[in-house]
C-alpha cells in the first residue's frame, strides 16, 4: 500500500484542499506540503490526525477490505468487543448469528 497515494485519494474523494485537510486534521499546512513534495511518509500522530479527519481509525486506514469507514456508533462498538474476543469467540459468536438469522 503506498500510504501517501492512499491519502490523496481520499482527500480526491471528499474534494478537499490540502489546505482542508490540514485544517481538518488540525496539522499545520506546511506539514502536509511536505509529505507530498518531498514524498515523505507521515509519523504516525500526523497520520492519527489524517484518519481523525477522515473519520476513520488508523486501522481502517491500512485495511484492505470493503467495510466501509463509516460505521455507526453501534456498529463500533461491536467490532471492539469482537476485536478482543478469542478466536474461540469469534467462532462461537459467528455460529450464534447463524441461528437467528
Amino acid at each position: 500500500m503506498d500510504i501517501l497515494d492512499r491519502i490523496k485519494r481520499m482527500q480526491k474523494d471528499r474534494g478537499w484542499s490540502n489546505a482542508r485537510l490540514a485544517k481538518q486534521a488540525k496539522i499545520a499546512p506546511t506539514t502536509l506540503q511536505g509529505l507530498y513534495e518531498r514524498n515523505n511518509l507521515p509519523t504516525i500522530p500526523t497520520l492519527h490526525a489524517l484518519c481523525s479527519a477522515f473519520g476513520i481509525t488508523l486501522a481502517q486506514f491500512f485495511s484492505e477490505s470493503n467495510i466501509p469507514p463509516d460505521l455507526t456508533p453501534e456498529q463500533g462498538k461491536l467490532l471492539e468487543q469482537w476485536n478482543v474476543m478469542t478466536h474461540d469467540q469469534q467462532e462461537a459468536l459467528l455460529a450464534f448469528l447463524k441461528t437467528i438469522f
